[in-house]
């Protein structure tokens, strides 16, 4: 069984392409919190308000990272997608954490990224342009089987 954990964007629908694809895998699979709204205010809605937004964010990003450091570390493999709409700095910093632990990186990506992620890509195992093929990656790696 692989256990993987799905880091980054959170605007498309990359996640659930990958979950179905791996469908009859033996894969389980783990994320941060996808729901913006309750990751952004997960700190002040737990532990009490802030009057500064850097505060009431320092604390989400707290309360968040207890999640994404045990997801990572219980993680046989790390996909960290970064989208094409928004900065992923968390994403980056994901992928480094996992690199650092030397979890296997799959790095998934649009090729208009290629150039400034250089770094991340070269800390990983694979770079990815589609979740389809994070899925045959999956595949390959438990059954040694090709593409169709």
């Amino acid at each position: 069984m692989l256990n993987v954990y799905l880091s980054g964007e959170i605007h498309t629908d990359w996640r659930e392409q990958i979950i179905e694809g791996a469908q009859g895998l033996d894969v389980t699979f783990s994320s941060p919190v996808t729901d913006h709204a309750a990751s952004d205010d997960c700190g002040v809605a737990i532990l009490g308000s802030e009057e500064k937004k850097y505060w009431h964010d320092h604390k989400g990003a707290m309360v968040n990272a207890i999640r994404t450091r045990k997801g990572i570390a219980d993680a046989d493999v790390v996909v960290v997608r970064f989208g094409e709409q928004y900065k992923q700095w968390n994403a980056a910093f994901d992928a480094g954490y996992a690199a650092a632990l030397g979890k296997s990186l799959i790095i998934l990506h649009g090729p208009d990224h290629a150039h400034a992620l250089k770094e991340v890509d070269a800390a990983a195992l694979a770079v990815a342009e589609e979740p389809g093929q994070v899925v045959d990656i999956l595949r390959y790696v438990l059954t040694g089987s090709l593409p169709g």
